[in-house]
């Protein structure tokens, strides 16, 4: 095997494992706990006193509704069951009106840009300009807290500028333009289901924008091969592509994420801990609350996420998603498609059926990813 088949990118790392701190006792002081026993005697006995008082008052209403029926029958208490039956019913309706519609959010990026700050506008010049705009209507709080706009000077000092004014000899992946590809080829509204990667491919002209996904006439990655494997299996027509583009599942609602937006060249994991992880995880919100909201509906609550698919592959993605509703999304977890773990749980993990079949019992056969089309 030559030097560059043994190539293992750092999405075949799986990341360590995280310590959980057992919960602590916190003890009551005595004294405290007295004061509040002495206080909460008190209460009790005003409230017996006061139920005692409006018992009478009670009685004497139940018994003349009852008096007006013959049997005893009074409808007044099954018509409070079947109030609260239907406030239940009604609860999962509420909350997803409760935010407002997608496109109702109301975004002017002139009017964002002349409230910056000069060094704000500097820095964030590439947002403004590459960031889809379904996301960064979302985003714009976020893009000007104190952690980004400290992401923003390292990545500023190292070279990475505008889409027209960055270093010549920029040794930063993806290209600036491309560091917020996912944003453009997917919508906000579109979102069908989430892939989290961790870190862009640090190899001359590998990175592209998408997880997983590397440009036309670059060699198909290991973990990739392993992916279109699992797909075959699922879908025997399938015939695994010769290149690694999948800017085609990007456009019909894959977010292909990744968790860190950018690398510096030949360094794997160099932008870890910078900021990305705060930002992409504010991202997965976002998907949480509005992914799939432009999708088909008959609930009536059009323009607000209904739920979608997340594929999390490996420790690192699955850490995530666990704050995410189960009930809410499908959320799908294996091992990751790297040669060294892909025997472990990958291969044979049926995600991408299970994906378009709750994906079609959710939004119909419209809703549905074709895998197989690259």
């Amino acid at each position: 095997m030559s030097t560059k088949e043994r190539a293992v990118y750092l999405e075949d790392i799986e990341g360590p494992t995280e310590k959980k701190e057992a919960p602590q006792t916190v003890r009551q002081d005595t004294s405290v706990a007295g004061a509040t026993a002495s206080k909460s005697q008190v209460e009790k006995t005003a409230v017996v006193n006061e139920q005692k008082a409006s018992a009478t008052t009670t009685v004497k209403r139940q018994r003349t509704l009852v008096d007006m029926f013959p049997g005893g029958n009074a409808p007044a208490t099954k018509k409070i069951k079947v109030a609260a039956t239907h406030t239940r019913a009604t609860s999962t309706a509420s909350a997803l009106t409760s935010q407002p519609s997608l496109n109702s959010i109301a975004f002017s990026l002139s009017e964002f840009q002349a409230a910056m700050s000069d060094e704000e506008r500097k820095l964030l010049a590439l947002e403004c300009e590459t960031l889809g705009k379904s996301w960064l209507k979302l985003l714009k709080d976020e893009i000007r807290k104190p952690y980004f706009l400290k992401l923003k000077r390292f990545l500023y000092d190292a070279g990475v500028h505008g889409t027209k004014d960055s270093a010549p000899s920029l040794r930063i992946y993806p290209s600036p333009q491309n560091i917020y590809a996912w944003s453009n080829l997917t919508p906000l509204g579109r979102v069908k289901v989430v892939v989290i990667g961790q870190d862009p491919y640090h190899g001359p002209g590998q990175a592209h924008g998408l997880c997983f996904s590397v440009p036309p006439g670059v060699p198909v990655p290991p973990s990739l091969r392993n992916i279109y494997a699992e797909i075959k299996a699922e879908y025997p027509q399938f015939e695994p592509p010769k290149h690694g583009n999948l800017t085609a599942w990007a456009e019909t609602g894959v977010l292909l994420l990744n968790t860190c937006l950018t690398v510096k060249a030949g360094e794997a994991g160099s932008h870890s801990g910078k900021g990305w992880e705060e930002f992409t995880d504010r991202v997965v919100d976002v998907v949480d609350r509005y992914g799939g909201a432009n999708l088909a509906n008959s609930n009536g609550a059009g323009g607000r996420g209904r739920g979608i698919v997340f594929l999390a592959w490996g420790a690192w993605a699955a850490k995530r998603v666990a704050k995410l509703n189960t009930k809410k999304h499908l959320i799908l977890k294996s091992a990751h498609p790297s040669p060294l773990s892909a025997s472990r749980g990958f291969l044979g993990n049926g995600h991408f059926k299970r994906a378009n079949e709750w994906l079609e019992q959710k939004y119909g056969p419209d809703g549905c990813v074709d895998w197989c089309k690259l």
